[in-house]
């Protein structure tokens, strides 16, 4: 007894730690004050589980005592649970309520469907105490519709909406005053259905409103509602509830007859292999898709004996409790397409779901991708963590070194857009950044943001609805502090929502938030366990807002059907405002029929062009007579004879050698008016001495055949990225701006010169077979690409410069994250991209100390060069150098810091032979 008293005491404002292993980020240890129990569990707190990412099934967790009385302040001022409400990677709140909370919530403010007579003649109650006591004595139940009228107090009726005025009666239901009752004073009254992240919005504006001591009283008040009101609603999970879509069979029977069409166009030879395939695949994953929405749409509207129904498995998954449509679709929809173990899909779906339950065979197919997740997510982790320690040592010393470093410099933040969605918008791209220019409401001329002042939320917001499409904010990719960044060009901390302070470790802070989420990029297989993922392909470009169509370097010709089709790939459609501004810019496939002519007026939604994702269409430009060149059986080309439908067809093949295949179009007269290299694979679709009208088919490349996006493409897309590799198969990109003309053959490959104005060329080699971007007469600009693939991050560095690298690494990365549903802000990106650049390779010494062809810091190689500049010397040369993390890291200034890292014993050995010295600037040297 004595002990424990004792104990008792000595705990008192005594901080413990507590670590879940694996520690991905700075959430992984916190410190909370301890109560003591009986038992041999540690009780913890159901809301920082988020955090700690663990789970109550025996999760173990190691508990550290800070002892001197430093680390005990730096326990309570830091690293209290108190103290990380709000993620630092993109600024949300990461203690936040989940499963049971979100379901009682989202059940308590769901405004269910009631019988006709109970939506007739709602009571009105005066305040929100009256229907406490009506509810109390049994008079109206949680769904119940009441009007109400809520005092002095505002209204939100949708969210991101309008706040109207509570005096007035409205409509509500019994459970969201008892939702609203627990908010603090001073919030408004939430009148909408609350999902789990509408729960976090909530969240988010108390904190905002009235800070941070009241944030955390709801949050318990939110803990205790949401685990009373799941409790009471006594919501399950029945096998009843799982309610198959009543046309599911009609639809798979359409989708057959379908596949059957597709089987009888290709035995007739009107398709090749590859794109039945192609069709195939597409035609079951639309199907999937049609019998999922169908089942979504049933269990909204799910009834039970003629009275409406709220299915409790509908509100786990819309609410985000638990669960997925993607799940719900498995188990009560169908099963769908699956991968082979190699990343093919195979033709024949599982038109069963687990309700109803597998065939042996299906049971079979479907084997394959539950044990590849299983396997998967134990390779891949390990390739997460190392990427997560390489952008951990190359961003390591960058720490906020001072307020402002002065630069006048800044990267555009735009909308992006996914499709015709927009994906993040403006306000949420510049939240937290340091606005680089003033920005003026330009109608009142009020000033909304001075230059160099942080845009806050309600700011950035502000400049949206003003109709700003982009706007120039500062960036560590720009920020020219000696060491680390400064607090101005990084703008605010996300995890506290004001400005960044002095010495904080942004740069582990970048390392952690991405390399985080990468450990869930690579678990992501294991839940849907295999089933293949396909977009249905796109095929067409909708119109977003409407205007007037203008044509932008494209070439269109009229074929025999009539249609205007598109003959180029670098052409663009404009589309401008009665004032000629341009509104919206779409890039034009080539082989798109046009649906408007030039200067006709379009109204949004419409149809402005379309085209057949399956191929890749080479067209001609001018009616004449078909000359084959270079195409000689089985060495460019082989015959194939379909066997089924006997159809002859031209396929190019792979070949060595001086032979360009191509087909020339002459006129009558045997003169050449156009020539059209063909690529490999490609299908040859007319005959030698074939008259031809303009815009006919020459040839078509299938489009590669579509595996399963796994997230494979994922980790490997984001390290390839960071390391800066060369991808395989690259793009060839254009030098200059110019006409592209086609170059002589070279030891057997083609080359395409680009001509500027000024007469200056620059011959490009393509390798072979590769399918062509441009054709002759063509206009490119420099940095685009000439043919097929992905382009090479040096190349753009060298050719479009530092500007253009940085944008194309930050939108490739962040792209790979978004396709997760991973939200991490640019500015970590960024952080470790400024860190990739940060060395440039000296070309000429001038008067400094520098040797030709070394490698030097950027900072350093500019500070020296002003120091020359003044000094009426001459300054040195140099060119940015893009380095891969693992490489910059090994390159650091620090060579303690290097060698901790990799290839210790190479390291230290030319450290010594240049005879380094380590100032332990940085944070890693001194560990």
């Amino acid at each position: 007894e004595e002990v424990w008293d004792i104990l008792e005491e000595v705990i008192q404002d005594h901080p413990v730690l507590l670590n879940r292993a694996p520690t991905l980020h700075r959430m992984g240890i916190q410190a909370f004050e301890p109560i003591l129990i009986e038992g041999n569990a540690i009780v913890l707190h159901p809301l920082v589980c988020g955090g700690f990412n663990a789970d109550f099934d025996g999760d173990q967790m190691a508990v550290h005592l800070p002892l001197s009385l430093e680390a005990q302040v730096e326990a309570f001022t830091l690293m209290m649970s108190t103290n990380n409400v709000f993620s630092p990677a993109h600024g949300g709140p990461i203690i936040t309520p989940s499963q049971d909370m979100v379901l009682g919530i989202a059940y308590l403010s769901t405004k269910a469907r009631l019988a006709e007579e109970e939506t007739k003649n709602l009571r009105a109650y005066g305040d929100m105490q009256e229907v406490f006591v009506a509810y109390g004595h049994g008079k109206v139940k949680v769904h119940t519709r009441i009007r109400l009228r809520v005092k002095g107090r505002k209204v939100l009726n949708e969210r991101d909406g309008e706040l109207s005025d509570g005096g007035k009666l409205f409509e509500t239901t019994v459970g969201r005053v008892l939702f609203n009752d627990i908010l603090p004073e001073g919030m408004a009254y939430y009148n909408y259905d609350l999902n789990k992240s509408a729960i976090g919005k909530v969240i988010e504006d108390c904190h905002k409103l009235l800070g941070k001591a009241a944030t955390l009283n709801l949050l318990d008040e939110v803990k205790a509602l949401g685990f009373k009101a799941a409790t009471r609603a006594g919501l399950s999970f029945a096998k009843d509830d799982m309610k198959m879509p009543s046309r599911k069979y009609d639809i798979l029977a359409v989708a057959q007859k379908d596949i059957e069409r597709i089987e009888k166009n290709f035995s007739a030879g009107l398709i090749t292999g590859g794109e039945r395939y192609n069709q195939i695949i597409d035609r079951w994953t639309a199907a999937r898709e049609t019998v999922g929405d169908e089942m979504m749409t049933e269990l909204r509207n799910d009834d039970r004996g003629g009275k409406p129904y709220l299915n409790p498995i509908y509100l786990m998954a819309v609410s985000g409790a638990r669960g997925s449509i993607e799940q719900i679709r498995q188990l009560a929809g169908m099963r769908g397409l699956m991968a082979k173990p190699s990343g093919k899909i195979i033709e024949q779906p599982i038109k069963a779901n687990f309700r109803e339950g597998l065939k042996v065979l299906e049971y079979f197919s479907s084997t394959h991708g539950a044990r590849k997740g299983l396997a998967d997510t134990a390779l891949k982790t390990a390739d997460s963590g190392y990427l997560t320690r390489k952008l951990a040592d190359v961003a390591q010393n960058v720490v906020v070194t001072e307020p402002d470093c002065g630069t006048l410099s800044g990267v555009t933040k735009a909308v992006v857009y996914k499709g015709d969605k927009i994906e993040v918008t403006l306000a949420q791209a510049i939240r937290g950044r340091t606005a680089r220019d003033t920005i003026v409401d330009v109608i009142t001329d009020e000033v909304v943001v001075e230059e160099s002042a942080v845009i806050s939320l309600p700011v950035a917001k502000r400049i949206e609805a003003l109709g700003y499409e982009k706007i120039r904010v500062r960036s560590p990719l720009t920020c020219e502090a000696v060491m680390g960044v400064c607090a101005a060009c990084y703008g605010m901390d996300l995890s506290r929502g004001r400005g960044v302070e002095l010495g904080l470790a942004v740069g582990i802070i970048a390392a952690q938030s991405i390399g985080e989420p990468g450990t869930q990029l690579t678990m992501r297989t294991f839940h849907v366990g295999g089933t293949a993922s396909r977009s249905v392909e796109e095929s067409e470009i909708r119109v977003k807002y409407g205007g007037t169509i203008r044509y932008h370097n494209l070439k269109v010709v009229k074929n025999d059907r009539e249609e205007n089709v598109v003959l180029n790939r670098n052409g663009e459609i404009l589309i401008l405002d009665a004032k000629e501004r341009e509104v919206e810019r779409h890039s034009i496939p080539a082989g798109a029929a046009l649906a408007f002519a030039e200067g006709e007026k379009v109204a949004k939604k419409q149809v402005l062009c379309k085209w057949d994702p399956h191929h890749i269409p080479i067209l001609s430009e001018r009616p004449g007579v078909i000359r084959f060149e270079d195409i000689v059986a089985n060495k460019t080309m082989k015959e194939e004879v379909d066997p089924i439908s006997g159809v002859r067809r031209v396929v190019i093949i792979e070949h060595k050698g001086d032979l360009h295949p191509q087909v020339v179009i002459e006129d009558g007269h045997g003169n050449p008016l156009s020539f059209y290299p063909i690529p490999e694979k490609a299908h040859v679709e007319v005959r030698e001495g074939m008259k031809i009208t303009a815009g006919t088919m020459i040839a078509k490349t299938p489009r590669e055949i579509a595996g399963v996006q796994d997230i494979t493409g994922g980790l490997p897309r984001v390290s390839e990225l960071f390391e800066a590799r060369k991808p395989k198969d690259p793009a060839v990109i254009s030098e200059i701006d110019g006409v592209v003309e086609l170059g002589e053959k070279r030891r057997g490959r083609r080359t395409l010169v680009v001509v500027n104005e000024s007469g200056v060329q620059r011959e490009h080699v393509v390798p072979h077979g590769k399918h062509l971007r441009v054709h002759r007469g063509d206009r490119v600009r420099a940095g685009e690409a000439l043919v097929e693939g992905p382009l090479v991050p040096h190349d753009i560095l060298r050719i479009s410069g530092e500007e253009a690298l940085q944008n194309y690494l930050l939108r490739e990365v962040q792209n790979v994250y978004r396709a997760q549903g991973v939200v991490i802000d640019d500015k970590h990106i960024e952080t470790i991209i400024a860190q990739m650049l940060r060395k440039v390779q000296v070309d000429d010494p001038g008067d400094s100390e520098f040797l030709p062809g070394i490698v030097a810091d950027k900072i350093r190689f500019r500070a020296a060069n002003r120091a020359l500049i003044e000094a009426d010397k001459m300054p040195a040369k140099g060119k940015t150098v893009l380095l891969g993390i693992t490489k910059a890291a090994l390159q650091s200034e620090s060579f303690i810091s290097a060698a901790s890292f990799q290839e210790t014993t190479k390291v230290l050995t030319e450290a010594a032979i240049a005879g380094k010295r380590d100032l332990l600037a940085g944070l890693k040297e001194n560990v």
